[in-house]
């Protein structure tokens, strides 16, 4: 029988190394957040896959949504919000966590194109596929997850 042989130094920074990866690996992987750990973390306006809108905060829960990888964000949109139609290069799924989110798909938000999507309700943004959202006067929470790069392009 073969056995790989290692002198001491390189058979310890094998060791590291290999540790290493499984515990970012692991970091990547693993991660439990309760609403309140979610409302503590960083929020902005703008970035990867959002709006832009200064109604709109975003907060990043996995991965990182400018890099190849998978990634989660969560939109929190203020109450009469209106998302004008735009693209996304990656495909994303959507679920409506609060309040009442108005989505549509098209080239323009009309508003005889939107369906109202309560908590619980699942939706999807095909790449490359126009689509639109707004609020009511509760606004709305919702959770989108894809796989970065990804972007924003209006008016397409």
């Amino acid at each position: 029988m073969n056995r790989l042989r290692c002198g001491p130094l390189l058979c310890v920074i094998s060791l590291l190394a290999l540790s290493f990866l499984a515990t970012a690996q692991d970091s990547q992987v693993k991660r439990r957040l309760t609403p309140k750990e979610i409302e503590a973390l960083p929020g902005e306006s703008a970035g990867a896959g959002t709006s832009g809108l200064p109604a709109v905060t975003t907060r990043v829960l996995f991965g990182d949504p400018t890099k190849s990888g998978l990634y989660t964000i969560e939109l929190k949109v203020a109450p009469n919000a209106v998302i004008q139609a735009h693209t996304h290069r990656d495909t994303r799924t959507a679920v409506v966590i609060g309040g009442l989110w108005y989505f549509g798909y098209g080239p323009q938000n009309e508003q005889a194109l939107v369906k109202a999507l309560p908590p619980g309700a699942f939706y999807t943004e095909p790449a490359g596929e126009s689509h639109f959202a707004r609020t009511g006067p509760e606004g709305a929470t919702v959770s989108i997850t894809g796989y970065g790069p990804t972007d924003t392009v209006y008016g397409k």
